[in-house]
This record gives C-alpha cells, sequence and structure tokens, in this order.
C-alpha cells in the first residue's frame, strides 16, 4: 500500500527540516537563497510582492543593468517552490502570519531598493525598520522556528566607534538604512525565536574570488563578498546548530579563511 511505497523512497535530506520561507525572493541574495534550497528538495515558499511577476523572472536567464553593473543572471529551478504573495510595508500582522503559515524556518532577505532620494530615509524605514520587525513578530505568532536574518557590517557601528568610518558613511548614506537595520536586529535578538544573524560586507554579483572568512559580531569594517557565499551561509545557518542565537559577519579573504564554521562567531 501507500505505507510500503513511502518507506521505500527515501525523502529528499532537506525535508525533515521542514519548510523554508524565504522573504525577498526574488532579490539579489534572495534569489540564490531559494535557488539553494529548491534544489536540496524539502518545502520551500517564496514570499513576493507579485507572484506572477516573479515567477517569470525567476524562471528566466537575464542580463540585468543596475546602475554601472551589468549582471548575468541565472534562472532559477522553480518547480517545487511555492509562490505566495508577501508584502511588508502594506500587510497587516494577520496577513504576514497567514503567509507565514506552515513554515517551519524564515530567511528575511529584504531591502530597500534606493531609488528616489528624497524617499530613501521613509523607504528604507518601513522595509529594512518596521517591515521587517513586524515579519519577526508574524513568524513567532505563525510558529516559525528558526529565523535568519540578512543584514549588514556596520549595522552597530556607532557603537564600536565607526561612525565616521568609510564603511558606515557611505552604507548609512542610502536612507540611514544601518540604523534602520539595527532596529530589527534588536527586535529579532529579543523575539525569543532561534535566530541568526548574517551581516556581510559590501555585496559582490560575481562569484567569490577568496575564501569566505566567517568573522564575530561587531569586528568587520570593510570588505566585500560575493553574494553567493551569502547564500551559502545563509542556508548553512537554517540546520547548524552552532549558528543558533549568533550574529555572523561575513567577507571574502585571503588565505584559507574559516570554511563554514559558526565556531567562529
Amino acid at each position: 500500500g501507500a505505507g510500503a511505497a513511502s518507506t521505500l523512497a527515501p525523502l529528499p535530506a532537506r525535508a525533515a527540516d521542514g519548510t523554508v520561507f524565504v522573504a525577498g525572493a526574488t532579490g539579489q541574495t534572495g534569489r540564490r537563497v531559494l535557488e539553494r534550497l529548491a534544489a536540496g528538495g524539502g518545502g520551500v515558499v517564496a514570499g513576493v510582492r507579485n507572484v506572477a511577476k516573479a515567477e517569470k523572472t525567476l524562471s528566466e536567464a537575464s542580463t540585468v543593468v543596475r546602475g554601472a553593473m551589468v549582471q548575468q543572471v541565472g534562472a532559477v529551478a522553480t518547480a517545487g517552490v511555492q509562490f505566495k504573495p508577501l508584502d511588508v510595508t502594506t500587510m497587516d500582522a494577520a496577513a504576514l502570519k497567514g503567509a507565514l503559515a506552515g513554515s517551519d524556518k524564515l530567511v528575511i532577505a529584504l531591502g530597500f531598493v534606493p531609488g528616489n532620494p528624497l524617499k530613501m530615509d521613509s523607504a528604507a524605514h518601513a522595509v529594512d525598520n518596521v517591515g521587517t520587525v513586524a515579519l519577526v513578530g508574524a513568524a513567532k505568532a505563525a510558529g516559525v522556528k528558526k529565523v535568519v536574518l540578512v543584514s549588514s557590517i556596520l549595522t552597530n557601528g556607532r557603537a564600536w566607534g565607526q561612525e565616521s568610518s568609510p564603511g558606515f558613511q557611505v552604507t548609512n548614506a542610502f536612507g540611514h538604512v544601518l540604523d534602520e537595520k539595527l532596529v530589527a536586529e534588536n527586535a529579532l535578538k529579543a523575539s525569543g525565536l532561534d535566530y541568526t544573524i548574517v551581516r556581510p560586507g559590501g555585496l559582490k554579483a560575481k562569484p567569490p574570488t577568496g575564501p569566505l572568512v566567517i568573522s564575530k559580531e561587531d569586528t568587520l569594517n570593510s570588505g566585500e563578498v560575493s553574494r553567493d557565499l551569502v547564500a551559502d551561509v545563509c542556508v548553512a545557518a537554517l540546520t547548524d546548530a552552532k549558528a543558533k542565537n549568533k550574529v555572523v559577519e561575513i567577507i571574502e579573504g585571503e588565505g584559507s579563511g574559516t570554511g563554514m564554521d559558526f565556531g567562529k562567531a
């Protein structure tokens, strides 16, 4: 019968980890996280503002022009992915909870997209602060067990004398985004949920050219990292017990790096 058949077919390795919800799944980092999770089997939900548009853009390889950069974006195999509407700037607590219902883990790869300079402050506040805080609250209400939040190095830069460092000045110039992200980080820390906060250095679209370096909270004030590595770290943090309730800072380094060792954080 069905019972015998199901015991014969081994489940994908990731299925036991439950369903993972990726918020911001069409973003440059989010789509990489989604790609890795979809390839690994198990339940994957893509939280996106526009489902029809997301299904189309994720299933196509494309060349994207972003400012002065031209990026090749590969197609994501979305066969096993469930798409759900998610907009942290417009949905209320009940709607956010509903979107997360049935998911066991959450990767938050949200971030406002710098555009109109007159609206950057309000956009960063709405997405990286208020919207992300609301999503953390909804995760707790929905019974999500683990949250991985993509943030940035220097988010807490003011606390360790980095306020005038070039990295802090340049990044925070965009909508005071580091100050906004810090509020969301602190909300996640205070939530009681099992969390990992991933703080990458400057993000690169190209594949990594140096080894992954995992560092402790409030230690890195410069450096770059491929979005591919950021996605790898996010996926690993979902299941690695050493990543529990940690803030990890990541860049590409010299020499041998640290590898995927959350014990270094």
